[in-house]
């Protein structure tokens, strides 16, 4: 007897983090995402580092980020999987004390395939992916075919962004393919 077939949704996970040992944060969250049941990573990309963006805009006096994009397979509903995200950022010691203030860890949803979804807790595709040099630099090493769902391929995206405050510090993607639980 076999059991149900499980829907899988193709997710796009954006990892930040400028505050203590970032690289170190990363490959811990990205290896939680591996272990999280109802997740199996796809493709990972490399490190690149980024100043901090506030309310206020581009704050260059503020600890710069490492950022990544991870690909990922996923049986978890859309709100399950946001809730084991925040668990992660919980065990990294994410504080939400000021919105887009510093942090040792944010993980942020940006697309679960072409779902389109505006909950008070949750925008799908993220609302402002498009606009954000460090989500698709490290999106687009993840996955060079990439489209962001309602905007267009992400490569056209970065180039329209002509976005110069990214520096690549690490090209090896931060886990390999394929890993993960099934």
């Amino acid at each position: 007897m076999t059991g149900p077939v499980l829907h899988r949704e193709r997710a796009v996970i954006a990892l930040g983090s400028n505050l203590g040992d970032r690289e170190a944060t990363l490959r811990s969250a990205v290896a939680e995402l591996a272990a999280t049941e109802g997740i199996r990573l796809l493709a990972a990309s490399g490190l690149v580092e980024t100043p901090a963006v506030t309310l206020e805009g581009v704050d260059r006096t503020a600890p710069a980020y490492l950022n990544a994009v991870v690909i990922a397979q996923t049986t978890l509903a859309p709100l399950t999987l946001l809730d084991a995200l925040a668990r992660i950022e919980d065990a990294h010691g994410r504080v939400r004390e000021q919105r887009w203030g510093d942090r040792t860890l944010d993980l942020d949803l940006i697309a679960l395939d072409d779902l389109e979804l505006m909950t008070e807790r949750l925008t799908l595709p993220h609302p402002r992916a498009h606009e954000r040099a460090f989500v698709l630099v490290p999106w687009l090493q993840a996955d060079p075919d990439a489209t962001l769902p309602g905007h267009g391929a992400v490569r056209e995206l970065l180039a329209a962004l002509n976005d110069g405050d990214v520096s690549h510090v690490e090209a090896e993607p931060l886990l390999a393919p394929g890993v993960g639980p099934r």
